[in-house]
C-alpha cells in the first residue's frame, strides 16, 4: 500500500492508503522523490473547473502533481530505453503518439492529450505509473528537487525566452515574481540579458534581486515611466507576463520599443488592448507560450547546470506527503512560494 493525495473539493485534502500500481505495457513505475505544487493545482483543490483536463478532474479521485521526479523501480512489457534505478522527471502531457504534434515533441497540442495530475494520477503519491515515453532523464549532479522544478517553472520560461530569442543585447521586463517569474529572471540572466522585475510585493522583488534581476519595480509605481528611465527613453526590447493580470499584460505591451516582442505566460480569461498604439504602430510581436516540447528537456537541464542557475532558491518550503493538508493550505494562503513534496 502507499499514501496518495486526493482533493474531494472545497479545499479538502485527503491522504488515502491505496494499492501500489503496476506498470502496463510501455509504462514504468516510479518511486517518487520530489513533486512540486503549482498554482494550477488550486483549481482541483477548490473543486472548481480545472485549468486543464476532462471529466476525470471532477471525480475527486485523481492524485494531483504534474511536476514530479523519481526513480524507476519497475518497467512494464516492451520498455527497453529505461531500466530500474534510472532517475527521471515526468513530462505532463500524454498524447496519442501518432499525430504530428506528438511526433514533433509538443504532446500538449495533441487533440487527445491527457494531463498528468489532472486526467491521470500525478506525483503527489508515494508511487506513480507513467508512459516510458514521458520520462525525461535527470543528469548526474542534479537533485530530484531541482529536476521537478525544472519541468514546468524553468522549462516554460526557458522555452518562452528561446522563442523570443532573448540575448545579451536585450533589456527584458518580467511581470509577476512568483516561481515562474523568478525562473524567468534566472533564465534571462543565464542568456546574458538585462532584467527588470516587476511585482506588487516588495518581498518578492527582494528575491528577484537575489536571483539576478538588475532592476526591480513595484507595480504600484508608474512602471512605464521607470522602464523608460532605465532604458534611456528607448523602451524594453522584450517583455514577459507571468502574472495573468490584464493590467500587467497591457503594461507589458506599453513598455516595448518599436519592434519589441512579448510573451504571455500567465493565464488570463479576458483582456482589452489597443491594437493601433500597442501593436500595429510599434510593429511588435506578441506570442502565447505554454510549457515546452519534450525533446528540449535535455537542453534545459544542461543550461541549468552549465549556467549554475540557483533553482533551489525558487523553493521556499518542502513537505513530506503526510503534511499535504498543511502544504496546500499554506500555498493557497500564499504563505509559501514554490512548495515541493520530498521523499527520503
Amino acid at each position: 500500500m502507499m499514501k496518495a493525495v486526493v482533493f474531494p473539493g472545497d479545499k479538502k485534502v485527503e491522504i488515502r492508503e491505496v494499492p501500489i500500481p503496476s506498470p502496463g505495457g510501455g509504462e514504468v513505475l516510479l518511486k517518487m522523490k520530489a513533486s512540486a505544487i503549482c498554482r494550477s493545482d488550486m483549481s482541483l483543490y477548490y473543486g472548481s473547473d480545472a485549468v486543464v483536463g476532462g471529466e476525470a478532474t471532477k471525480s475527486g479521485c485523481i492524485h494531483p502533481g504534474h511536476e514530479p521526479a523519481g526513480e524507476i523501480v519497475q518497467v512494464g512489457e516492451g520498455v527497453t530505453r529505461f531500466k530500474e534505478g534510472d532517475r527521471v522527471a515526468v513530462y505532463l502531457a500524454v498524447g496519442c503518439g501518432e499525430c504530428a504534434h506528438c511526433k514533433s515533441g509538443y504532446k500538449m497540442f495533441c487533440p487527445e492529450w491527457k494531463c498528468i495530475g489532472f486526467d491521470q494520477h500525478g506525483g503527489d503519491a508515494d508511487y506513480m505509473v507513467v508512459p516510458a515515453e514521458n520520462c525525461m532523464r535527470i543528469p548526474d549532479g542534479m537533485s530530484y528537487l531541482v529536476a521537478a522544478v525544472s519541468t514546468d517553472a524553468v522549462g516554460t520560461l526557458y522555452h518562452a525566452q528561446k522563442r523570443l530569442a532573448i540575448n545579451g543585447r536585450d533589456t527584458l521586463v518580467i511581470f509577476g515574481m512568483g516561481p515562474m517569474g523568478g525562473a524567468g529572471v534566472m533564465v534571462a540572466k543565464g542568456l546574458g540579458a538585462t532584467v527588470i522585475a516587476v511585482d506588487m510585493l516588495d518581498e518578492r522583488l527582494e528575491v528577484a534581486k537575489e536571483l539576478g534581476a538588475d532592476y526591480v519595480i513595484n507595480g504600484k509605481e508608474d512602471v512605464l515611466a521607470r522602464v523608460m528611465e532605465i532604458t534611456g527613453g528607448r523602451g524594453a526590447d522584450a517583455a514577459i507576463d507571468c502574472s495573468g493580470s490584464p493590467h500587467a499584460e497591457n503594461t507589458a505591451l506599453n513598455v516595448l520599443r518599436p519592434h519589441g516582442r512579448a510573451a504571455f505566460i500567465g493565464e488570463c480569461r479576458e483582456l482589452t488592448i489597443h491594437p493601433s498604439n500597442q501593436l500595429i504602430r510599434k510593429q511588435v510581436t506578441v506570442m502565447g507560450s505554454w510549457y515546452f516540447p519534450i525533446f528540449e528537456y535535455d537542453e534545459i537541464t544542461r543550461f541549468i547546470l552549465e549556467k549554475g542557475l540557483p533553482v533551489e532558491k525558487l523553493v521556499s518550503h518542502t513537505f513530506p506527503i503526510g503534511e499535504a493538508e498543511t502544504a496546500f493550505r499554506m500555498f493557497d494562503e500564499r504563505k509559501t512560494e514554490k512548495a515541493v513534496f520530498i521523499w527520503d
